[in-house]
C-alpha cells in the first residue's frame, strides 16, 4: 500500500521467532502483539494497528485507492471485510494445520483447505464480472492479493479458477506490488533450507 501511494516509510522488522512482538515496548503500541503496526510521524506519532484499519487510514490520508462515492466506498469495504473475516483467517488456519502443527489432523486440514477453496470460488465468480474486486483497483485488492498469492503454501488449488488466476497475474505485475512483495523476509513461500527455518520460526509463535 505504501508503495502504491508513494509515501515515504521506514520498515522496522521484528524477529517474530524471538517473540519481539510480545515485548512491552511493542505491546504499548499494539496491545494484540501482532504485526503490522504503523506510526504516522506526520500526525504526532499517531499509531494504527490491524491491517484493514491501516489500509483505510492510508487510503484516507492519501486520497488514493478508496473512492469518494458512498456506494462505491461501501463496495470496497465489503470486499476488504471479506478478506479480513474470511480469506485471512481461513488461510491462516490452513497454514497452521497443513504446515506447522506437530500433529497432522486430517479433519482440520481438509476443513480449512476446503473453506479456502470455497472463498477462492467466491472471488472467481466476482472477478468474472469486474476487473478488480471493487471494480477499480483498491485497498480490497491490496489486502487480498498477498494472501491469495500464497495459495500453494496453504495447500489450496486455484485450478479452474481462471478469473482469479488472471487477477493474480494482473495484480502481481503491478510495479508497486512487485516492490512491496520483496520487502518481507524470509519470503512468504520459502524453499529448501529457508522453508524449514520458516516452519520452525512459525511453530514458536503458535504457543503464544
Amino acid at each position: 500500500m505504501l508503495e502504491e501511494i508513494g509515501l515515504e516509510y521506514t520498515v522496522r522488522p521484528l524477529q517474530l521467532g524471538k517473540l519481539e512482538q510480545k515485548q512491552p515496548e511493542y505491546l504499548a503500541i499494539n496491545p494484540n502483539g501482532r504485526i503490522p503496526t504503523i506510526i504516522d510521524h506526520d500526525e504526532n506519532d499517531f499509531v494504527v494497528f490491524e491491517s484493514g484499519a491501516i489500509l483505510v487510514y492510508l487510503a484516507e490520508k492519501s486520497g488514493m485507492l478508496m473512492p469518494g462515492d458512498e456506494k462505491a466506498r461501501s463496495i470496497v469495504m465489503q470486499w476488504l471485510m471479506f478478506q479480513m473475516a474470511g480469506i485471512g483467517p481461513m488461510m491462516g488456519q490452513a497454514n497452521v494445520f497443513f504446515r506447522y502443527a506437530t500433529e497432522k489432523i486430517d479433519y482440520a486440514i481438509d476443513r480449512y483447505q476446503a473453506e479456502c477453496r470455497r472463498l477462492f470460488e467466491v472471488l472467481d465468480r466476482r472477478l468474472s464480472t469486474v476487473e478488480y474486486l471493487a471494480g477499480d483497483y483498491s485497498i480490497a485488492d491490496v489486502a487480498t492479493y498477498p494472501w491469495v498469492s500464497t495459495y500453494d503454501w496453504s495447500g489450496v488449488s486455484v485450478d479452474g479458477l481462471h478469473h482469479l488466476q488472471t487477477w493474480l497475474e494482473k495484480v502481481g505485475a503491478r510495479p508497486a506490488v512487485i516492490r512491496g512483495m520483496q520487502i518481507p523476509t524470509p519470503p512468504r513461500s520459502p524453499e529448501g533450507e529457508k522453508k524449514e527455518e520458516f516452519i520452525r520460526e512459525a511453530k514458536k509463535m503458535l504457543v503464544t
